[in-house]
């Protein structure tokens, strides 16, 4: 994983949230069989009420990046040598109902972002889902030459509620 190219994922939010997006959230997780670091950006109204980095409706205000895609940055060809603001400049103009529906303040969770982003310094991936499963009070890591070990406290929760459906 070259995980320098993943982080800039990371550092356009923070960008996004400098720019005045502060409700827009990150989702991270792995993919089945951990192969791959997973990133949904999507506004604090698609993030559940019982944990703050988990996405709830995958199709509804998300954009979605995989380490897959390395440098191809939301299958953007163009985006490879782009530096994070830019990147945040390029993601409010082609996804603009997102940016629309992330902007406002939300300093609880841009300071928890910041410190996430000291946490995991420099190289270092949060995961808030991956198939064996994750704790629900913490979130873990990926990547990184040291391993993990780095705790990282749940963001504040979201705003959506998720509906049971009884079977």
């Amino acid at each position: 994983m070259d995980d320098a190219v993943y982080r800039k994922v990371l550092l356009m939010v923070s960008e996004l949230h400098r720019l005045g997006h502060q409700r827009v959230r990150i989702a991270p997780g792995l993919s089945p069989g951990g192969e791959h670091w997973r990133c949904s950006i999507t506004p604090v109204t698609n993030i559940s009420v019982k944990h703050g980095a988990r996405l709830v409706e995958w199709e509804h205000l998300a954009a979605h990046y995989t380490s897959g895609a390395g440098a191809k940055y939301f299958d953007w060809s163009y985006a490879a040598n782009l530096d994070p603001l830019k990147l945040a400049k390029r993601f409010i103009e082609e996804f603009p109902l997102i940016a629309e529906a992330g902007r406002g303040s939300d300093w609880g969770y841009a300071g928890w972002y910041q410190e996430m982003l000291g946490l995991t310094y420099p190289d270092l991936l949060p995961v808030a889902y991956r198939d064996e499963g994750c704790p629900n009070d913490r979130l873990l890591t990926a990547g990184g030459k040291t391993g993990g070990g780095v705790v990282i406290p749940l963001p504040p929760p979201g705003e959506c509620v998720e509906l049971m459906v009884e079977t």
